[in-house]
């Protein structure tokens, strides 16, 4: 079966990387958690006080500090999952809390931090065989990507997932503060200069507001095994 990229883009809190994963786990490809790649950074900028807790950025020193920056990918030994790897240590779960969420879209609307997180994801995914979630991997990542989906779902159902999420982690907020921070997230990534989330022309579009993980991957699967007998049939010809 021949390999191809698989290019997910979508609001937070759609399940994007859960379905990514399940994807990934299913083929047997490699899966690259864009978002997070920006959550290093911005965790970075926090860490190195290049940017305070309202958002106020060094842009000069940040820009600066980009070559300083290494973000990889290791799979966890007991999750089996991809953790994230800031300048060789996981950070995987302190790019995750709500402080993080928080910022993260001022860093990832710097133009000089996306066209170096661009590069890297590019450089990952070039052999295809990879699924990779995010806000522009399908309009500006891999543009020719073969299959592109752009995931939604009802607000109400994305905040409670969120907070789940937080709660499952130890932090605990209302869901009217859960909804609020996706708010501001969802405004900032339609209204950035630099990329900003736009649904591809030929995405399929998923919403699985009411969706079970299993019928999600069902969908997609079913997606992919389409396209790739039509790809068959137009090579008989």
């Amino acid at each position: 079966m021949q390999k191809i990229t698989i290019a997910i883009d979508g609001y937070s809190s759609c399940g994007k990387s859960t379905l990514a994963k399940a994807l990934a786990h299913k083929l047997h490809y490699d899966y690259i958690d864009t978002g997070a790649m920006y959550r290093a950074v911005t965790l970075y900028a926090l860490q190195m006080d290049l940017m305070d807790e309202q958002g106020t950025i060094q842009l000069d020193n940040l820009i600066n500090a980009l070559p300083l920056i290494e973000v990889e990918f290791h799979i966890n030994e007991r999750t089996h999952h991809s953790d994230v790897f800031l300048n060789g240590e996981n950070v995987e779960r302190e790019i995750r809390t709500m402080r993080v969420s928080d910022l993260v879209s001022k860093v990832s609307a710097i133009k000089e931090v996306r066209e170096k997180m661009v590069a890297l994801q590019r450089k990952m995914g070039k052999r295809k065989g990879v699924v990779l979630d995010g806000r522009d991997i399908g309009t500006h990542v891999f543009p020719k990507a073969e299959l592109k989906l752009f995931m939604i779902a009802d607000p109400d159902v994305r905040a409670k997932r969120r907070q789940d999420e937080f709660s499952s982690k130890g932090q605990y907020f209302s869901l009217g503060e859960v909804e609020m921070s996706l708010l501001k997230r969802d405004m900032a990534d339609i209204s950035r200069e630099e990329s900003p989330l736009t649904q591809a022309e030929d995405a399929v579009v998923l919403d699985n507001s009411d969706l079970s993980k299993e019928e999600q991957l069902e969908f997609v699967l079913k997606l992919i095994s389409d396209l790739q007998f039509v790809t068959r049939e137009e090579q008989s010809h």
